[in-house]
């Protein structure tokens, strides 16, 4: 198992700034990033491993997230106050809502059909409906949120909150707090899961990444990182943990049976974020300073 690289899709040129999360549609493999150097979503065929268009209008674009069986994806604006809709076959912009002061984080409930987003400037976590852009349930946070995932068998949101650093835990149906797995370590950044084993796997900026039980919050174990993480992805089926470090600008893939570094692989100074095609084993790396997307290939 390795990653390979298989080039590089350029994508519009920025002077300064970045990219964001990433997220792909897997009935086309397009990707979204989002650009939030020039406050838009960019979006990228992934097959045919070329840029399409962009979607402007995203001040300071932040999360993105694909929601498959829907299709559309919601990309937040941080810099707005709102969330755009996007039809994932087309790319067309189909609605927005309103969600707080610096939206950024999002999960879905798709039991519900809500979209839970994590705003990091009024510590809150509000609960929206898309369809009517109603706020139906709202959390104050403990702290600064990061990323956050849904977990449908538990019917509860999971966030990571930087300080005091743990993963906090509301149901999904009112946004109340029923739970916290304190984290032993700075700064919980990262989140995904292995819904066979039930871990959730917390990327750290004290570079470390720890293995939580996600019914207990007991930590099973952990593994040391080159650095400061961003977006971390899991690949179920190969049982790996891709976890984006911007310093020294690298991609470091764990095997999550064992909690050892299998790989590490070069990609640019500043790239923190990725976005990951399950169906297709592309891992995509968005490289801020010569505005391209890396695409690799679980082979």
């Amino acid at each position: 198992m390795a990653l390979q690289l298989r080039g590089y899709i350029d994508l519009p040129a920025h002077e300064k700034g970045g990219f964001d999360h990433g997220d792909v549609g897997l009935a086309n493999g397009w990707v979204f990033v989002a650009h939030t150097a020039l406050g838009q979503v960019d979006i990228i065929d992934g097959e045919g491993r070329q840029y399409l268009k962009s979607v402007a209008g995203c001040p300071e674009a932040s999360g993105v997230l694909c929601v498959q069986d829907k299709g559309v994806v919601f990309a937040a604006a941080r810099g707005g106050g709102k969330v755009m809709i996007l039809n994932a076959a087309s790319g067309a912009l189909i609605g927005e809502v309103k969600a707080g002061t610096r939206p950024n984080g999002l999960a879905w409930d798709s039991h519900r059909g809500r979209l839970l987003v994590a705003d990091v400037e009024d510590n809150h976590a509000r609960i929206i409906n898309p369809e009517s852009g109603q706020v139906e349930a709202e959390a104050t946070l403990p702290g600064r949120p990061r990323w956050c995932i849904y977990d449908q068998a538990g019917d509860r949101f999971l966030l990571n909150i930087r300080d005091p650093a743990c993963v906090l835990l509301l149901a999904a149906e009112n946004g109340s707090e029923i739970g916290r797995f304190a984290v032993d370590a700075v700064g919980p950044h990262g989140l995904d899961v292995e819904v066979a084993s039930s871990r959730a796997f917390v990327a750290c900026d004290g570079g470390v990444v720890v293995a939580l039980d996600w019914v207990t919050g007991k930590e099973l174990g952990r593994v040391e990182i080159a650095g400061e993480p961003d977006v971390v992805w899991y690949n179920g089926r190969r049982g790996l943990l891709y976890v984006a470090i911007a310093q020294p600008g690298v991609v470091e893939v764990v095997d999550t049976r064992t909690l050892m570094l299998v790989e590490q692989i070069n990609t640019e100074e500043g790239a923190h974020t990725t976005a990951f095609d399950y169906q297709r084993q592309l891992l995509y790396v968005f490289l801020p300073s010569s505005c391209r997307a890396a695409v690799y290939e679980e082979a």
